[in-house]
């Protein structure tokens, strides 16, 4: 036996696994197709010793301690079932070389070779002898291991691999721990103890990732989707959507669908920006899939989860089919449920969507879609190699990515992207930026790593209408003067958007200006909102579903006040009549521009930008921010910009002028040799591979605190999500108890508890379901956080 029974699933046998580990190493190698970079080190048999190393890598199950264990007869082995697998390949492979590669796939399927913890490979075998292995892989029936080498041969020669021919090959037990010993001595030295060349690291990640993908799918009882829908064909069937509507592809979408290679691009908002992406898309994925054979995934990357989330809603309608596009970010098993469930679903409704919601989640991860909208994190995380995260690496091979809104990223966050994508490049993938501006510096910065010759496509701006007209004020947003301005337009029935800098100015600004928005409409308690980061996830997804149901693009006009932070950038598609926004990079204030007279309905809009308040930060050396959260020299010159445009109309295009004019000074000068700095560190400590079996458990925690902070339980909640736990099975009630987490800067975990029952982080705060978290206290009523603050 392999398996035991599990989830209503039966139990499986040995034969039945390792032939579907087989078919599923097949069908990585069909969709995949033929990996350049990883040609030259195996001498052309990179999918060959994938397969084999699939095929054998449980053969080691057959001890009558793993059998016990599987079986339930005992809780435990105690032993490595891969290091016995080592066993069956020498008189299975004659090559040496293949035989070598396929070793390290069957021994890395599971843990590191190296750990400073000795759990590893190395530390648990390395010293031990024949004798040794006989005794802890003791209990092998005579007989069995020359019936599964047999078998092992036979269907390797059915699969046209190249193993031995029939003859006296046959395996006793005695022997098996003596060829184990032989092969796990020989892989240990040529993959842990001496550095590899950045060929071979690069490949012997590779061979993991699709070994370790090969087993998860086999495991799951999962099948890939082989065919790519943006590709051949896609650009006859948006023309025909297109003519059905009376349109015709604008010039920089025909450019793009007519590209060949990486790719930049700029195209203001409303004008088709997404479309022209995908277009260039299908002719990428049509050109890579006839040079390599495969069917080359498409990447879709956003900065903020409810863009992607909305994305992928137009991805699906755009391709007709539920089934074909993945959510590729953290909480993808919450979008499925949010899509799945109704407000007026029960307990029992809701426990099956959150089952189907956890699996289909699931299916992403392990690479089913061939469209997937995420986050580049979850690409990055392919440089943390090992067997959560090799596999990542491999589907990276032969693909498409479109990244789109890469200035939103800080300089160590950009590098760390733009040095993943030259990985990116190197494995045949290829790369379009698109924005709605592109200032000289990204550009720059795209084209130094992925080549100077990256072709830029603008939309011209001639025929658009122009959406707004900047105006700026001499105080602050929270300034009595700002608030009375904020008044009189709630009095006048207008959807009045305000964007604070900080959760303490929009909880203040809420306070105030809320009785006044719900005055002006009639006493309708809806008319007040306020959204940021600091909800419970359940409470803000409701805020959000009740913000589009009332200021969503397209959506009867209705007056209303929305006060929110930085989380409304690019987080929902909304439609105000005017802006009230403090000072913040450039950037950041096109974005939130973005969510006012969005289609341009309207004459030009009131965007009005409040001034600076400069402030330092708790344990900081002085340096001022604006709000205490944004750095000085780039708000400061953007303002001087802004004040000098008061009262005048403004497009994208100025908007890519003026930042030019930011990068091109001294901050601009620093900015860039940040970003540089960035991607030469990621890419000499991660994306080199000179020793990638060694644990990167460390440089995990590290990816983490960086890139998804941390999340955190009332005390108060702690019956509440006990209860929704247990409401489904497994992963399925996690999902339903996870509404009640609030996101938190990963600085304040150390505030919080850990409850090693729930396995949840606790803390003890102040939380109302209007206003969000409002205090964190460390210990007894001494206060840790209050909205607002940066440490």
């Amino acid at each position: 036996m392999a398996k035991s029974a599990q989830r209503g699933r039966p139990a499986e046998t040995l034969a039945a696994h390792l032939l579907a580990t087989l078919r599923a190493a097949e069908a990585l190698a069909a969709r995949t197709g033929r990996i350049a970079a990883a040609e030259g080190p195996l001498g052309g048999a990179f999918w060959q010793a994938v397969a084999l190393a699939a095929l054998c890598h449980d053969a080691g199950k057959v001890p009558r301690g793993f059998q016990d264990m599987v079986c339930g007869r005992t809780e435990h082995w105690g032993e490595r079932h891969e290091v016995l697998s080592l066993g069956f390949l020498p008189p299975l492979i004659d090559d040496a070389q293949l035989r070598s590669w396929v070793a390290l796939g069957v021994l890395t399927h599971h843990r590191p070779l190296r750990d400073d913890k000795k759990r590893g490979i190395q530390g648990l075998y390395s010293s031990a002898g024949v004798a040794e292995l006989r005794e802890r892989f003791a209990g092998v029936e005579p007989g069995d291991p020359a019936v599964l080498l047999d078998w092992l041969r036979a269907t390797a020669t059915s699969a046209a691999l190249p193993v031995r021919g029939t003859g006296p090959h046959g395996l006793s037990d005695e022997t098996l721990h003596a060829l184990t010993h032989a092969t796990l001595t020989e892989t240990l030295h040529r993959w842990s103890v001496r550095g590899l060349s950045a060929a071979d690291g690069l490949a012997a990640v590779l061979v993991q990732g699709a070994v370790t993908a090969a087993d998860r799918l086999s495991s799951a009882h999962l099948s890939l989707r082989a065919h790519q829908p943006v590709a051949a064909g896609f650009r006859e069937r948006l023309e025909r959507e297109f003519a059905s509507a009376g349109h015709t592809l604008r010039e920089h979408q025909r450019r793009a669908a007519d590209s060949s290679g990486h790719l930049l691009l700029r195209a203001p908002t409303g004008s088709g920006k997404t479309e022209a992406a995908l277009l260039w898309a299908a002719r990428q994925a049509e050109e890579i899939g006839t040079g390599t054979g495969g069917a080359p995934r498409l990447y879709y990357t956003l900065p903020y989860l409810a863009s992607i989330n909305a994305m992928t809603k137009r991805f699906t309608a755009l391709l007709g089919d539920a089934e074909a596009v993945g959510v590729a970010h953290s909480r993808a098993a919450s979008y499925h449920l949010a899509t799945a469930v109704c407000p007026e679903d029960g307990d029992d409704e809701r426990a099956r969507a959150a089952e189907r919601s956890v699996a289909r989640a699931e299916a992403t991860r392990l690479y089913r879609e061939t469209v997937r909208v995420g986050t580049p994190y979850q690409l990055l995380r392919a440089a943390l190699a090992g067997p959560k995260n090799a596999g990542v690496l491999l589907d990276s091979c032969n693909s498409v990515f479109v990244l789109d809104e890469l200035h939103a990223y800080d300089p160590q966050r950009l590098g760390y992207i733009l040095a993943t994508a030259a990985l990116w490049q190197r494995l045949g993938g290829r790369v379009a930026v698109l924005s709605a501006t592109l200032p000289a510096a990204l550009t720059a910065a795209v084209r130094g790593t992925l080549g100077a010759e990256v072709p830029e496509i603008s939309c011209p701006d001639t025929g658009l209408p122009t959406r707004h007209r900047v105006r700026t004020r001499p105080h602050h947003l929270t300034d009595p003067a700002a608030v009375t301005e904020i008044s009189g337009r709630l009095r006048a029935g207008e959807a009045v958007l305000v964007v604070a800098n900080n959760v303490a100015h929009a909880i203040e600004l809420l306070e105030e200006l809320g009785p006044e928005a719900v005055a002006a409409n009639g006493d309708d308690p809806e008319a007040a909102t306020l959204l940021h980061s600091r909800f419970r996830r359940g409470d803000r997804g409701g805020i959000e579903e009740r913000v589009r149901e009332r200021y969503g693009t397209g959506q009867p006009r209705r007056g209303g006040l929305l006060v929110a932070t930085q989380v409304v950038e690019v987080s929902l598609d909304v439609d105000f009549d005017v802006l009230f926004t403090a000072a913040a990079p450039l950037e950041a204030l096109l974005q939130r521009f973005g969510r006012v007279n969005r289609v341009a309905a309207r004459p030009a809009a009131d965007v009005i930008v409040h001034e600076p308040a400069w402030r330092t930060r708790r344990g900081g050396r002085g340096e001022l921010f604006a709000d205490g959260i944004y750095e000085q020299e780039p708000v400061a010159a953007g303002w001087e910009i802004l004040r000098a445009h008061d009262g005048r109309l403004a497009d994208e295009a100025e908007a890519t002028a003026w930042l030019d004019r930011i990068y091109s000074g001294e901050w601009g000068s620093r900015w860039q040799e940040a970003v540089w700095d960035h991607q030469e560190a990621f890419a000499r400590t991660f994306l080199r591979f000179r020793l990638p079996f060694d644990d990167r458990g460390e440089l995990e925690d590290r990816f983490e605190e960086m890139f998804d902070g941390t999340e955190a339980i009332l005390d108060s909640d702690r019956e509440e999500y006990a209860e929704a736990l247990l409401s489904a099975r497994s992963s399925a009630g996690r999902l339903l108890a996870d509404d009640l987490l609030i996101p938190l800067p990963h600085w304040a975990g150390r505030f919080a508890g850990w409850d090693k029952k729930l396995k949840v982080r606790v803390v003890q705060g102040e939380y109302d379901p209007r206003l969000g978290l409002t205090a964190v206290h460390a210990r007894g009523t001494e206060t840790a956080y209050v909205p607002g603050e940066v440490l």
